[in-house]
Formats: C-alpha cells, sequence, structure tokens
C-alpha cells in the first residue's frame, strides 16, 4: 500500500473531504499451534491495503479492529474477545465519526464470528443515512479455520511467522457439519488443536492465489456498491 493510503500515516490537511475508507476487522483468537494469534487481522488488513491501491480516486485505510467476537475459542489461551455487544458498539461510534468527513465506509471482515455484530450494527446505520457497508475475505471452498486455506495466506504474507514443524490436522468435516457444535460447545470440543481442516499441502503459491482473488473481488463489491438488507456487498448488480 503507498503512504498517502494508510490513514495512520496522514496529517489532516492531507485527508480528504469524502474519501472511501476502508476498515479492517479481524481477532486476536487462537489458530492452531503453527498460526499467529492475529492471523484473521493480517489478513483482513492485507485485503484492505491491495484494495485501496486498486480502487480509483482516494481511499484510505483505517488501523484494523485486533479484537472481534472470538467466543467460540475462548477455551484456548490467548484468545481475547470482545463479544457481540462491545464489537458493535465500536462499530457504530466508529461509522458515526467517519461519517463527520469521510464519504463511504467499507469494513473488511477477516473473521467469520464477526459476522452477525456487522450485520446487525449496520441495519441501523444505514437506517441514520450512512454510507457504510461491510464485505469479507471468504475464499470459495476454503477450510473453516487454521487448515490449509489460512496457511497459505499466511505463508503468502509473514512467512517467517508460520511453525509448519508444528500443523496439525484437525476435524477435516466441512463447516456446516461442524456448525451446531461449535456453537453449542466451542471449537476445543471439536478439535483439541483448535485447527479445522488440514494445513498440509499448504504453499506461498497458493495463498497469493487466494489473496488476489480476494481482493478482485473486494475491488468489484465496492466499485458496484450493491448493499444487501444487512449491509452486506454483493455481486448480485452493478451500476
Amino acid at each position: 500500500m503507498t503512504a498517502r493510503r494508510a490513514l495512520a500515516d496522514a496529517v489532516w490537511p492531507d485527508v480528504p473531504s469524502g474519501a472511501v475508507v476502508l476498515v479492517p476487522v479481524g481477532s486476536t483468537e487462537q489458530h492452531g499451534p503453527h498460526l499467529p494469534l492475529d492471523t484473521d487481522t493480517v489478513v483482513a488488513h492485507a485485503v484492505a491495503r491491495r484494495a485501496a491501491d486498486a480502487l480509483p480516486g482516494r481511499a484510505l485505510v483505517a488501523p484494523p479492529l485486533a479484537y472481534g467476537a472470538s467466543g467460540e475459542h475462548a477455551d484456548f489461551p490467548g484468545t481475547v474477545s470482545i463479544g457481540h455487544e462491545a464489537l458493535g458498539a465500536v462499530v457504530v461510534e466508529l461509522v458515526r465519526s467517519l461519517s463527520l468527513w469521510a464519504g463511504r465506509v467499507v469494513f473488511v471482515n477477516g473473521h467469520g464470528g464477526n459476522t452477525a455484530t456487522l450485520d446487525t450494527a449496520l441495519v441501523p446505520l444505514r437506517t441514520e443515512g450512512h454510507d457504510v457497508a461491510w464485505t469479507g475475505c471468504g475464499v470459495p471452498g476454503g477450510d473453516a479455520h487454521a487448515g490449509r486455506t489460512e496457511t497459505s495466506l499466511m505463508l503468502h504474507l509473514a512467512p517467517e511467522r508460520v511453525r509448519l514443524d508444528a500443523a496439525v490436522a484437525g476435524d477435516t468435516r466441512p463447516l456446516a457439519a461442524l456448525l451446531s457444535d461449535l456453537v453449542a460447545h466451542g471449537v476445543r470440543a471439536v478439535s483439541p488443536s483448535g485447527v479445522l481442516g488440514d494445513p498440509g499441502g499448504a504453499s506461498a503459491q497458493e495463498g497469493g492465489r487466494a489473496m488476489d482473488a480476494m481482493v478482485t473481488s473486494t475491488v468489484r463489491r465496492i466499485t458496484a456498491w450493491a448493499v444487501d438488507g444487512r449491509g452486506r456487498l454483493t455481486e448480485a448488480e452493478r451500476r
């Protein structure tokens, strides 16, 4: 990302009125024995930075939100979750503050546990008249958590932080098959290692392709600005 895209690096006279602001939303939670706790934040921040570079005009990237709703990972040391209510309050106040000088606000979400919060918080904000929406960093066909997909992404973005020698396979069932147990009992009851998937075969090359796909989708959605009833950017229609 060019220096002029990072909101944290700007001085106030250089901040343009009506800018599009991308806010990465991640988490601080366990990602198995081989990936760092801030994996979701690293991925969301990278997608936001690269998307900002590709968008026309002046798009700014705000400092990422590093804490999310990660209660399902609470049984693992290192996880820090602020829960849905607190995260929702932060999202609401961020948008109200940003709207004093920014144009559109886009939350770029890297953690599935934040989805319900964003859906809930953005509906009333849009009713208030704020031009805000959110989009996720999902990879079609990717595994659920700390498996091949996220391991490949981190090998692409920060290989020095990946401990491949400690990587183990976890529960490899699709997320849809795991969801009820995850909600009722948390991740540790399903996978003692914290991995939902299999990191085996992960590579930086695969991670680079996944990152390119996420950035392309993010840019396309922001450009089209088709927002559904939950505040999510979609690719259903373009204008």
